[in-house]
């Protein structure tokens, strides 16, 4: 109990070693002891395996193909349940994409479901700050956060399209977890003090302090929270499919709550013209395989094959993983992709984007022209139209038919937008964030725009069959951690727990490069005399991400993998 009692200003100011004092250990350590790198999170399964980003989703997408569902419907169950067991990451008023590989078909789809901005969203919403912020984190905390909600319609696509099995069958999971309580993990008791003092102010903070704070602290491992009015939302999408949140009951209680509070910010006009669409992915090659991801509105797809073929240029075998010489090469090359990214990204509805030329190979050649790993520098964006031609959670699903769907999805934020309209339950997505508040951005916020992601989940192909699949959470690093899990695995032949264990770097072309404390100081140091400014993090830092994956053996078997940067763990029959 003498946590319960620290005082706010001890949460405000010493706020996570005050409230982990009774587990005796300070944040970093206790991150680590929680998610330790031999802990069992990795599965072996021949008939199929979910790898999820927390044990219970995990095992609502396994009942489901046990009980003869197929990859979509498992991903369905394990989507929902997510967002009962992970509330800090993705819901239903979140967003995201669906890749699904059809075995029968030999063919990839996306299934976009990517929140959009409301009616009311201008290029010049927000007053910004002289550093370009949005005055008040308007952006990013309160009611004009928000974007119009995809999830539900995502899902509904999916179902409709490749699911076999009843929608109620596949809420039920989610239901009966709510029902039961979500035990609080290490994982989300640090993430709820680490965001205290971005929620503090917002409008649900009397409705997160009873339900996901105690004594005025945040939840703490071992303590057990319910939120009765999801398990009531639930039940209503469970008997009224996804019209529910857009058309019916619980769309009049989320436009109410904008009308009365939020300056009709979201209407139920803008619930009810949402659709989620189906796209076609974008594809490469990377030393002979096949890398399958997202087009945009993600960046993620384009700018992970842009990196991916930068790098085709180096023999990475012969680098020792993890030296200095590698993580020099691999920040050059990531600065070269993020740069493009920033220049040419956007919702495609609302700017061109030279897709093929950003996909070309000699377009990486030239670009690679750039790089000298004894310098470091920033990056300029390149001219990829002359080569034309005519924070978030992820997991991955195969069924024993050998179908893929892998799905990150995402609130944005940790908790949202802090926002949470009454007598819902449900934690609203602050993902207007993720547009350039620059009104000359191409990734300025307009009506129905959708905002630019980073995510990229991936399916990756050898000799036309499904060798791999693997996604991640973690807004710009995202793109990185899976390029180095795919180098990794492709590369330097680590299976796949040992690629997504590896310690983890990242620059999106700024001046500091993040690494994790993993790497032997040697690397370090030789890093820091070629003039890199490194940002050491943690072993194992939530700030990286939580990839979770598949990856198809030859004797037919499939490993799955959670990211214990995470709460992830892969299970399998």
């Amino acid at each position: 109990m003498a946590a319960r009692i620290l005082s706010k200003q001890a949460l405000k100011f010493g706020a996570i070693t005050s409230i982990l004092l009774r587990l005796g250990t300070i944040p970093g350590e206790a991150a680590a002891a929680a998610r330790p790198a031999d802990s069992k999170r990795d599965a072996l399964g021949a008939n199929g395996v979910v790898a999820a980003a927390h044990p219970l989703a995990a095992r609502a997408g396994l009942d489901v193909l046990q009980k003869g569902g197929n990859a979509a419907d498992a991903a369905i169950a394990t989507a929902l349940s997510l967002g009962v067991v992970e509330p800090n990451a993705s819901g239903l008023s979140g967003g995201g994409f669906a890749l699904v590989y059809v075995a029968k078909e030999k063919r990839s789809y996306v299934v976009d479901f990517r929140e959009t901005a409301p009616a009311k969203a201008r290029p010049d919403t927000y007053p910004l700050t002289p550093k370009g912020k949005a005055v008040g984190d308007a952006s990013a905390t309160g009611y004009k956060a928000v974007a119009v909600p995809g999830e539900l319609r995502g899902l509904e696509m999916l179902h409709k399209k490749f699911g076999t099995r009843p929608w109620a069958d596949l809420v039920q999971p989610a239901i009966q977890q709510a029902e039961a309580g979500l035990v609080v993990s290490e994982t989300l008791s640090q993430i709820l003090a680490e965001e205290f003092d971005r929620l503090e102010k917002a409008p649900a903070m009397p409705w997160m302090q009873k339900n996901f704070y105690k004594d005025g602290l945040p939840a703490q491992p071992g303590d057990v929270i319910r939120n009765p009015e999801l398990t009531a939302t639930l039940k209503k999408i469970a008997s009224g499919g996804a019209d529910v949140l857009y058309k019916g009951e619980i769309a009049d209680a989320i436009a109410k709550e904008f009308a009365e509070k939020g300056g009709a910010w979201i209407t139920k006009d803008d619930l009810a013209n949402y659709k989620a669409v189906l796209r076609k992915p974008v594809q490469g090659t990377y030393r002979g395989y096949t890398v399958i991801t997202l087009p945009p509105p993600s960046s993620g797809g384009l700018t992970l094959i842009e990196l991916l073929n930068i790098l085709e240029g180096y023999d990475l075998a012969q680098m020792k993983q993890g030296s200095a010489e590698y993580l020099a090469v691999c920040v050059e090359a990531q600065k070269l992709a993020f740069a493009d990214r920033a220049k040419y990204m956007a919702d495609p509805a609302f700017a061109k984007i030279p897709v093929s030329g950003l996909l070309d190979k000699a377009y990486a050649a030239e670009r690679r022209k750039a790089i000298d790993p004894q310098k470091p520098k920033r990056a300029a964006a390149g001219t990829p139209s002359k080569y034309e031609s005519g924070s978030t959670t992820s997991f991955s699903v195969v069924d024993k038919e050998g179908n893929i769907v892998t799905i990150t999805q995402t609130l944005n934020h940790f908790m949202g937008a802090g926002v949470v309209p009454a007598g819902t339950g449900i934690l609203l997505n602050d993902e207007m964030d993720d547009f350039d508040l620059q009104p000359s951005s191409v990734n300025a916020p307009a009506p129905g725009k959708r905002p630019l992601s980073s995510m990229a989940p991936v399916i990756v192909l050898r000799d036309g069959k499904p060798f791999m699949t693997v996604g991640s959470p973690g807004a710009t690093r995202i793109i990185t951690a899976l390029a180095n899990i795919v180098i990794g695995v492709v590369d330097f032949k680590l299976d796949l727990p040992g690629a997504i264990l590896a310690p983890r770097f990242h620059n999106g072309n700024l001046t500091e490069t993040a690494v994790e404390a993993r790497f032997p100081k040697e690397v370090l140091s030789a890093l820091e005399a070629r003039g890199y400014k490194l940002g050491v993090k943690k072993d194992l830092d939530l700030y990286f991400g939580g990839a979770q994956g598949i990856l198809f053996r030859p004797d037919g078997k499939l490993v799955g993998m959670g990211d214990p940067r995470r709460d992830g763990v892969a299970l399998g029959y």
